[in-house]
Formats: structure tokens, sequence, C-alpha cells
């Protein structure tokens, strides 16, 4: 019920937006049918290597924060995948739940494991930081930005900059070498703490970051690439704006994908500082947020079925913790 009363009225919102911000369908569709879809399979190429470059910066954080054996990149870009997927078709971000929860089906008897991968989700996402920063800085240079993107934007930094302080902060504090005698929830503080142990680690901490760049940067080019896909050639700082609009758009999950939501945010500014017809930009990121998902859909149900899992077990583990105990009876 508590989904429901949260997606309800999202969903309202969203039939609202359509009336009045809706574009005329006609003039989607015929957007559609000039599409060049050699450079929609070049923005799907783009899209998995990103998947792949920010999986990578994922095993790198774990293996500074797992004791052997660790998990191995295979499985890590396999539990990364079913997180995408959790992300796109349920509401919230229940995704970074769930590939925790695969690799501790597969990982059973270590004990301490998922507050310290909780713990390597939150690092991970930590360097996000340091290349969004750098788009961000990038796009205030060079392109045209809503008034109410620049509040979002000084916003985002200004949390941004906090968790990442926050993060060095508690990484430092010296972790406790035995857990014996400590309650419960010190022994899940303690070990979620370790799961942050990359940020001591500067070597690795920055070949994590190398990785998450490598990601947002596959990604600003599969935007571009789209772009032109849909014959708009507007450059790359307007490629650079619709990145930050579209990561702005879905900060607060209201429902899947906040479609409608995610394609006005980017169509208003594409026709009012760039000159782009408002149908035809609305059609743009309608193609762009369908790309991006089947990449993280398709790839999500090819590792969701290699795991053995289907849609309804993805939804329970996404919505409650996994203890070892219970991680431990499951088969791997």
């Amino acid at each position: 019920m508590g989904q429901i009363g949260i997606v309800l009225p999202g969903l309202a919102g969203l039939a609202a937006l359509l009336y009045f911000r809706g574009p005329d369908w006609h003039s989607v569709g015929n957007a559609f049918q000039q599409v060049r879809w050699e450079f929609l399979a070049a923005g799907i190429g783009l899209n998995l290597l990103s998947i792949i470059a920010r999986s990578l910066a994922w095993s790198i954080v774990i293996a500074e924060a797992v004791p052997k054996p660790r998990p191995g990149h295979r499985l890590v870009f396999s539990a990364f995948c079913v997180g995408l997927l959790a992300n796109v078709v349920l509401p919230g971000r229940v995704g970074e739940l769930a590939r925790v929860a695969v690799l501790i089906r597969r990982l059973p008897g270590s004990k301490g494991l998922w507050p310290r991968l909780v713990g390597t989700v939150f690092a991970h996402r930590i360097f996000d930081l340091v290349p969004s920063l750098g788009l961000i800085l990038y796009v205030l240079l060079t392109a045209k930005v809503p008034a109410w993107a620049t509040t979002s934007l000084i916003v985002v930094v200004a949390v941004g900059v906090v968790l990442f302080a926050f993060g060095i902060a508690v990484a430092r504090r010296h972790h406790v070498l035995s857990l014996d005698g400590l309650s419960t929830f010190r022994r899940v503080i303690a070990n979620a703490r370790v799961g942050l142990a990359v940020m001591r680690a500067p070597s690795s901490a920055g070949g994590a970051i190398f990785f998450q760049a490598l990601g947002w940067l596959c990604q600003f080019f599969a935007v571009w690439i789209t772009l032109r896909a849909f014959s708009i050639e507007t450059g790359f700082p307007a490629a650079g704006l619709v990145l930050v609009l579209m990561n702005i758009a879905i900060i607060v999950p209201l429902w899947p994908g906040n479609v409608g939501l995610l394609q006005a945010a980017v169509a208003v500014p594409l026709a009012h500082y760039y000159g782009v017809d408002y149908d035809h930009a609305f059609a743009f990121a309608v193609g762009l947020q369908a790309m991006e998902a089947s990449v993280g859909v398709g790839v999500g149900l090819l590792f969701l079925a290699r795991e053995g899992l289907s849609m309804a077990m993805l939804r329970g583990m996404s919505g409650e913790p996994v203890t070892e105990h219970a991680a431990a009876g499951r088969p791997g």
C-alpha cells in the first residue's frame, strides 16, 4: 500500500504533465520515421560500454572491502546489471539493494558481508561526484542552462560535496579490529565502514574514479550521437546539458524512469534555448530514454535469468535486506 500511495500521485502528475505539456504525438511519430538507426545502434553500444566501465569501478571498490574469496568481475557485472534492471522497472532506487542481494546469494557464509557491500555501493556512488562535477562545470561554461536547472545543479553539487566529505570522514576512522562484544547495530556500522575502505586507498580510489569517469564519458557520447540520430545538430554543449538534465529528472524517482517528466525536462530547454522543435525534442528524449532503458532491461533480464531469478524474486530482494543466514540457505 505504501508504494501505491507514492506511485498513484506520481502517475496523476504524469497525466497532468502530458496533458498540459504533451507534444503532438503525430509529429513525434514523424520524428521517429526520420531517425538514423545506425546512430542509435552506436548509442546502444556506448551505453553498454558505460555499464562495463562502471561495473569495473565497483569491482575495485569491492576488492578493498571484501576478504578473499572475493567475487570475480563476471559476478559483479551480473549483479550490477540486475541492479540496473530493478532501477528501470521498479519504483525507487531499489536496484542498489538488488545488486547487493545478488552477490550475497553467491557468497554465503561471510559474516558482516551485507553492510560491507552496502558500504561499497555508497562509495561507488560517491565516486560519481568527480565526473559529474566535471560535466556540470563544462555545461555551465558552454551550454545555455535554464534558471531552474542552475538552482538544481547548485543543490546537487552541495549535497554531493557533503556526501563525499562524509564518506572520507567515516572511512578514515579507525575500524574496530574485533567485533566481539559489540551490539548488533554497532557491528553493522563497523562493517559498513569497512565497505568504504577504498576511500583510504588512493591508488584504488583513483582507479575507481577513472572507470566511473569513463562510464560518464561513454554516456555523454551516447547522448551526442542520439541527438545526431534525430538530426538535432546542437553540438557537445547541448549533449552535456541533456545528460545533466536527465540525471536531475531522475533524482527523485516518482515512478519507474520518471517517464514524461524526463522528456519535458529535456525537450523544453532544447526548444527554448536551441531552437529545436518541441515535438521533435520530445521524440528525441523518448528515444534516448528508450535506448538507455533497453540496454539496462536487456542485460538485466539476461543476467537475471543467469542467476536463476524471477521478477517476483527481484521485488522481494529489493524490498528488504538479506541477512547472511538467509543468503546461506539460497542456491548459488
